[in-house]
């Protein structure tokens, strides 16, 4: 296991995409297990891992994404947040976080929410005096509202990885959402309270009504979502079908800024995107597979409930590791190992594998702000061209509370279980 271990450290090292890093260790580890066999199974298990009716929802979250993108949604959004809270102090960083919140519910990923935010609330906030740091900073920050606000890329994974329903995932998700969501608005009161941001007159009644009744075809595609799922109308994929229709219809005939000459580009930006993920995806079942012939996962669970069996010990000793592992490994290929890892472990001990999720994926969604991956962190550097050395001396007062709401819910797991029991029984 050291060479094999030596071998995934170097290549990251070296920067090679995490896709071809998690192939050559796991073709490196099945040399070492010394059985040719196992190489025509490869093939196989790569295949197995993205055939798989769940998974299909990511394709079609990013192709809804992509459409709300150019269909000038996130411009409406920001107008009615805007309309209600644009004359406060600050106004201008707590609509950031809104639409933030919002887009979660209409993304589900760190990096489209990242690149959009960007884009239309950068240049604001700038203009109203913010630093650029601080702007990069929330905009980083909020961007991990994305894969936390339902649909989620990240659940869905974890819920087929973990045999666990990707609906009740998404609805445990909505909670420590909005908490974070709160920790960022009392992170944003601190940072204005003592400094000269201009406030903007208050917007009139009837433009606050007009803001609204623009938002609201908007509004329809997470009611979509959300609301085929609760009502047992669709399963989360379906949902994520019926959510790209709907993207179109408001884009397309409804704000009129979706151009069908933009369909093949949109198609073509969801192909590269979701073939990225899936071939993560793919990777990464190739080499927890190795790990479990070997049975690797089996002793490190062993090992782990050797040092304890205090449920409440042992997810601190794995939400330790789970963020050691974040800031070095892509999300999507560290729950695909892991999960046959520490699944065993909060089984033996009594921990909800629901609530266990959302910890797990949290967790390693902090992992997209922290050094030194940090995918999201560099997308947002990239987006708002401010350096990325600037951008990681700002970004921990976020991560920090993106953390404590982490502790909150490891440690309260009605916080994360209470939704889903309540509309999903």
């Amino acid at each position: 296991m050291i060479i094999v271990l030596l071998v995934f450290i170097i290549t990251i090292a070296i920067g090679l995409p995490i896709a071809y890093v998690l192939g050559s260790t796991a073709i490196t580890h099945a040399i070492l297990m010394g059985d040719v066999k196992l190489f025509a199974m490869l093939p196989q298990r790569m295949f197995a891992a993205v055939n798989n009716f769940s998974l299909m929802a990511i394709p079609l979250f990013i192709l809804a994404g992509e459409i709300m993108g150019f269909g000038g949604i996130t411009e409406k959004l920001a107008n009615m947040m805007r309309a209600f809270i644009g004359h406060i102090k600050g106004g201008i960083a707590y609509t950031t976080v809104l639409v933030g919140t919002a887009l979660g519910a209409l993304l589900g990923s760190a990096n489209a929410s990242a690149a959009l935010l960007g884009d239309t609330m950068f240049e604001e906030m700038r203009k109203d005096g913010y630093e650029d740091g601080f702007s990069a900073s929330l905009i980083a920050g909020t961007s991990l509202l994305g894969p936390i606000i339902p649909p989620s890329m990240v659940f869905i994974v974890f819920g087929v990885a973990a045999n666990v329903s990707v609906a009740k995932l998404f609805f445990a998700g909505i909670i420590p959402g909005l908490m974070m969501t709160c920790g960022y608005f009392a992170l944003i009161g601190i940072y204005v309270k003592n400094r000269d941001i201009p406030t903007h007159p208050r917007i009139r009644l009837k433009d606050v009504i007009k803001n609204v009744l623009e938002a609201v075809p908007a509004l329809i595609v997470p009611v979509v979502i959300l609301g085929g799922i609760l009502g047992g109308i669709t399963t989360p994929t379906e949902a994520a079908a019926s959510a790209c229709f709907t993207a179109l219809i408001v884009g397309a005939f409804i704000y009129r800024k979706l151009k069908w000459s933009q369909l093949p580009h949109i198609l073509e930006r969801t192909g590269v995107i979701s073939a990225s993920i899936l071939f993560i995806v793919a990777m990464s079942n190739i080499l927890g597979w190795t790990l479990a012939l070997d049975q690797i996962p089996t002793m490190i669970a062993e090992a782990l409930l050797a040092i304890t069996t205090n449920k409440y010990i042992l997810l601190l000793l794995i939400n330790i590791l789970l963020f050691i592992v974040g800031m070095v490994m892509e999300t999507t290929a560290a729950i695909i190992i892991l999960v046959p890892v520490l699944l065993p472990v909060i089984n033996a001990v009594g921990i909800d594998p629901l609530h266990f999720g959302i910890v797990m994926c949290i967790n390693l969604i902090i992992g997209m702000l922290t050094p030194p991956v940090g995918i999201t962190l560099f997308t947002t550097a990239q987006v708002t061209k401010v350096p990325s050395n600037v951008l990681v001396k700002q970004i921990w007062p976020w991560i920090g509370i993106a953390t404590l709401v982490l502790i909150i819910i490891t440690y309260v797991p009605a916080i994360v279980t209470f939704l889903p029991n309540l509309l999903l029984k």
